[in-house]
């Protein structure tokens, strides 16, 4: 039986080929297929992440600036992934809004641990 993080990592790259294939046919995201991607699959999670005052298309094309290391115009699967950890970061980071900061939880309590203390 697979585990939980397993089924995540085989899904992402799932919903990657998903997209990247669509047109034109190849192993990348144009900056289309990356929106369509995000918006489709990802969207109560990107609005939970959004920037104040950032639309949703602002908010994808400045993740696909980012990611977009080489400035080709599109992302080859490990510039995707880098929009993910780009993402998870920002949802980690809003998760603890009104929180202590990390320095301060004694016992996290909210869900998760961040592995072992300096």
């Amino acid at each position: 039986m697979k585990t939980d993080l397993e089924l995540a990592l085989e899904c992402t790259v799932n919903i990657y080929h998903q997209y990247a294939m669509k047109r034109p046919i190849d192993d990348y995201l144009n900056k289309t297929e990356f929106s369509m991607l995000l918006k489709e699959t990802a969207q109560p999670f990107l609005y939970n992440t959004l920037p104040p005052n950032t639309s949703i298309d602002d908010y994808i094309s400045k993740l696909f600036a980012r990611a977009d290391s080489n400035h080709d115009g599109r992302l080859k699967f490990t510039e995707f992934l880098t929009t993910l950890n780009l993402i998870a970061i920002d949802a980690h980071n809003r998760s603890h809004r009104g929180h202590r900061t990390h320095d301060q939880h004694v016992d996290a309590g909210h869900g998760h641990d961040h592995g072992p203390s300096k």
